[in-house]
């Protein structure tokens, strides 16, 4: 790190700590031709993920929205907020992982399908008839049965 005194290139950690957004490290630092201290923080460098919708727009992942749909779908039913926290933050940990910068919608609908199947059929089930939107009460009836 260069100093922001001297401008010498080299410096030494003397202490390092989580910030208090504990989403970066604060670093105190000591020039080592100047000796003079100073402070530089250091963040993880995220690039925005863009999801593409059906009609093939792009917007930002927002999770707040596929958080929503989640709770709209377990309202009434024995679901906790910490499984949904649990559920997205698995989603977004895929999502991230994936190292795309670009997601199918779909995509997202079917990891919160299958997460949402683990622990709840009924909210599985008014997430499906949403997120699938089907046409006929035939073609809903077909996906019940194949529930199992």
């Amino acid at each position: 790190m260069k100093c922001i005194f001297c401008g010498y290139a080299d410096s030494k950690v003397i202490d390092s700590r989580a910030a208090e957004d504990t989403n970066s490290i604060r670093r105190r630092r000591e020039c080592l031709k100047c000796g003079k201290r100073f402070t530089t923080y250091e963040m993880v460098e995220s690039s925005p993920i863009l999801v593409i919708k059906n009609d093939n727009s792009r917007q930002s992942f927002d999770p707040q929205k596929i958080k929503k749909g989640i709770i709209k779908a377990c309202e009434k039913r024995p679901v906790s907020m910490t499984q949904i926290d649990d559920i997205i933050a698995d989603i977004e940990k895929r999502i991230s992982n994936s190292l795309e910068q670009e997601i199918k919608s779909s995509e997202i609908g079917e990891m919160v399908m299958e997460e949402l199947k683990k622990i709840d059929e009924i909210s599985y089930v008014r997430f499906a008839a949403v997120y699938r939107r089907f046409k006929d009460i035939t073609t809903f009836i077909n996906f019940l049965n194949n529930v199992n």
